[in-house]
């Protein structure tokens, strides 16, 4: 497609309103599947490298070639990422914009997972539909671990301990408002601290000639107005702004936070934050200040942290999959904003198997912040407890790659077929309250782990199909249980 029609149609996929971004999302799609798209390039990594250049299987789909069901164009590797995240936590990614460059990435499947909300997953999924990209939805959460065993240790959170981050994966549609409404009460509290920090950085930084205002500099560049979520990232990147605007880029800004903070760039990211010219340096500096910023100012999380029991029930009475997320003990950070720290390897044995009992149903991981070890592992443990095993790369920068290349490797490919019975589901959870894949009747009838991902990889992929040959007017059947 031409640069002067695709360019402003991917900024309108920026556009405040949701509507907005889904209706120039829409514009592209017809262009494409009216023959103005790009050419069908290769699958997931090969068309990342290629340029982003619209390529595999959810290219296809858009663009009214063959269709998909998660199939590979010449044998490349299927690649799927269930850990989107956008504008609603922390990401410059709308929802309608991150299906887009996921297509682009030539992701089969893509699954939002935004942090205390599902504000933008109807988005998100109507996004899908519009570029023949399957979906999924999730959410994210920090949860209190108190009164289990691992009260008082360093779990996945980097910033405090008792603490872990937990996700609801698989949200049928029909229940997101539920879900936002278990999640709202824990979101204003968590806003509530979030604004204390703000404070505590100003009180840091304004003696230095940096003010940071949280209602002038944070909330505005977030979605908490439509139900999105603040972070810690949106802080520290109103105070990345801040700190631009006060010394440039390069030297002075560097020498400032070495000589009053004690935060120190080296390698990588020195070389980044020495160049004036490099187009993402906000979203560099926002990685050096959480890695070695945040202790100054955090105030651990009380009141905003659902109980672990408590979220992990919650999930099962939504129609969704409580799962833990690995972090596993870090050796040189991947996105830059971890500094080396021990976390759950330690005791990993002991925490899979208290997972299984405590009515956790899976692990997610992400393949390339591990080493192969770990993940062995990790698997292991999974495969020992009965555990399903989800796989997403977390997207939260613009220099992130969708496609986890990991993925290529034979030994994750079961995490291909899980993405599929994700989404098989959430489907089937969605035509039928009691039709998802650990619901009593699906046990019953399979017990065993791997006959049902089997079972509803099948309906996943013939999901998407089917939605499909909704768009075309062919109709959309509802008999699930034929797989």
């Amino acid at each position: 497609m031409r640069m002067d029609i695709a360019e402003p149609l991917e900024r309108g996929m920026d556009a405040p309103e949701p509507e907005r971004r889904l209706e120039a999302l829409a514009e592209f799609a017809a262009l494409a599947k009216a023959g103005g798209g790009e050419s069908s390039g290769g699958n997931g990594a090969a068309a990342a490298s290629a340029g982003g250049g619209a390529g595999g299987a959810a290219a296809t789909a858009a663009s009214g070639g063959p269709e998909p069901a998660g199939a590979s164009a010449g044998g490349a590797p299927e690649y799927v990422n269930n850990h989107i995240h956008t504008i609603y936590s922390f990401s410059p990614y709308s929802p309608a914009k991150a299906v887009y460059k996921a297509w682009r990435s030539g992701l089969a499947t893509a699954g939002i997972m935004d942090h205390d909300t599902v504000a933008g997953a109807g988005e998100f999924a109507e996004a899908g539909r519009i570029m023949g990209v399957a979906t999924t939805a999730g959410i994210e959460c920090r949860c209190s671990m108190a009164g289990t065993p691992f009260e008082g240790r360093l779990l996945n959170n980097p910033d405090q301990k008792s603490v872990a981050y937990l996700a609801m994966h698989g949200i049928p549609r029909r229940n997101l408002g539920k879900v936002q409404e278990y999640i709202a009460p824990y979101r204003a509290r968590r806003n509530a601290r979030n604004g204390l920090m703000a404070r505590r950085l100003n009180a840091l930084f304004e003696p230095r000639g940096v003010p940071l205002s949280f209602e002038r500099d944070v909330l505005p560049i977030s979605q908490s107005a439509a139900g999105g979520t603040v972070t810690e990232r949106h802080i520290l990147f109103a105070l990345a702004n801040r700190l631009t605007e006060k010394f440039g880029r390069g030297e002075a800004l560097l020498k400032f936070l070495d000589g009053g903070f004690g935060v120190r760039a080296s390698g990588g990211v020195l070389e980044k934050l020495s160049d004036a010219g490099e187009p993402m340096y906000e979203y560099y500096l926002l990685g050096l200040l959480k890695s070695q910023l945040v202790e100054q100012f955090y105030i651990d999380a009380s009141d905003e942290l659902p109980g672990v029991a408590e979220f992990a029930g919650a999930a099962k009475e939504f129609g969704a999959i409580p799962a833990y997320a690995y972090l596993g003990d870090v050796r040189g950070s991947v996105t830059g904003d971890k500094k080396d720290q021990r976390f759950e390897d330690d005791y990993l044995d002991e925490l899979v198997a208290w997972l299984a009992g405590a009515g956790f149903l899976a692990v997610t991981y992400m393949p390339t912040r591990n080493t192969k070890a770990q993940l062995a592992r990790l698997m292991g443990l999974c495969e020992r407890h009965g555990l399903f095993q989800i796989s997403g790369e977390d997207i939260n920068t613009p220099f992130q790659p969708f496609v986890c290349e990991a993925l290529g490797d034979p030994a994750y490919a079961h995490l291909i077929e899980s993405t599929w019975a994700l989404i098989g589901h959430e489907a089937a959870s969605e035509a039928d309250p009691g039709g998802g894949m650990f619901s009593a009747d699906a046990v019953g009838r399979e017990p065993g782990l791997g006959a049902r991902v089997k079972r509803y990889a099948a309906i996943g992929r013939e999901s998407l199909r089917r939605d499909r040959d909704k768009d075309k007017g062919k109709g959309r059947g509802k008999d699930w249980d034929r797989h």
